[in-house]
Order: structure tokens, then sequence, then C-alpha cells
């Protein structure tokens, strides 16, 4: 729900998306809860928001999400979204 940033469903984050920009830096960040042990969220005000819960992948659909079932997908559309090539450390050249 605006104005939270992130992937919401209800009132649960399933994604949480962060700029922190300081001392000349920008860093950036995105977590997509897949197969979260959500009981940590007990104890603490995820995203410093009151009131709101985390959920996960699996939480919602009901049947364990691994990562690596959602990461190949999720890099597909992420390079389709913003019409880039995602490298990775481990290619060769």
């Amino acid at each position: 729900p605006p104005p939270f940033t992130g992937v919401w469903m209800g009132d649960s984050k399933l994604c949480a998306i962060g700029v922190h920009c300081g001392n000349h830096i920008t860093s950036h960040g995105l977590a997509l809860n897949c197969c979260t042990d959500l009981t940590w969220f007990d104890h603490i005000v995820p995203c410093g928001l009151e009131g709101k819960g985390v959920t996960s992948l699996s939480h919602e659909l009901g049947q364990h999400v691994a990562v690596n079932h959602v990461l190949e997908p999720f890099l597909d559309s992420f390079q389709e979204v913003f019409d880039c090539t995602l490298v990775s450390s481990e290619d060769p050249g």
C-alpha cells in the first residue's frame, strides 16, 4: 500500500527494495522472501513499519518454494523489465 516500497500481499511485505545514499556512495538491494523462516520477524518491527507483516512465496502458495526455483525466472524478468544484460562474476571473460 502506498507509500510503502516493495512488493506486498495485503498488509504483508513479500519483497523489500531499498536504496541507501551516504558518504558519496549509493547502494541498493532487493530481498525476495522465498522460503524464509518468518518467525524471526516476530522479534522485530520489519522495515520499521508498525502493524505490517512479512510473508514469503512458500507461505502464500502453501508449498515450499526454493530460491533455486525462482532465481532464473526472476533474473530473466529483471533483464526484460530493465532492458539490460546481467553478467555474473562467475562467467568467464
